[in-house]
């Protein structure tokens, strides 16, 4: 498949997200798909997977920041937003909103994702919705850092 086709591929795995239409995803996801971060494999376990994020953020929203082609493999970083309205992975909502940069790298074969890999700062994700906290030497530590 041509770059262009491959990058195609993967807008069309954010719109399904955006539009939580799961149904687009059996045309452009492989039954074997393998999550290599959170250790998902096949089709139904992806599915599952984004249902609890839909649960557990009713606003989720993907924006594609950048994407590149090469090979079998498309790079794409991610703009994530949503407030944490509903239970996820066993927490409470707590109201709050958060923004997240994600980098996922997915290989194409035959026009479906076969695997992802995923990069996002899960510590700042947790810290944004308040369920954790810095310590005062962490506190410390990350105001020095941004200096």
């Amino acid at each position: 498949m041509s770059l262009e086709k491959n990058k195609a591929i993967v807008r069309k795995v954010v719109e399904a997200a955006n539009k939580r239409n799961l149904d687009l995803m059996n045309e452009i996801v492989a039954p074997d798909f393998i999550d290599h971060k959170r250790q998902l494999k096949g089709l139904e376990a992806l599915k599952q997977w984004a249902t609890m994020i839909f649960k557990g953020f009713s606003d989720f929203h993907e924006t594609i920041e950048d994407i590149i082609a090469e090979g079998d493999k498309v790079w794409v970083r991610i703009k994530i937003t949503g407030t944490h309205t509903g239970e996820f992975l066993g927490l409470a909502p707590t109201g709050k909103k958060f923004t997240e940069t994600s980098v996922d790298i997915f290989r194409i074969v035959d026009g479906k994702l076969v695997e992802g890999w995923n990069v996002a700062d899960e510590l700042d994700f947790l810290k944004q919705l308040g369920i954790i906290e810095y310590t005062e030497k962490g506190k410390k530590l990350s105001t020095e850092a941004a200096k």
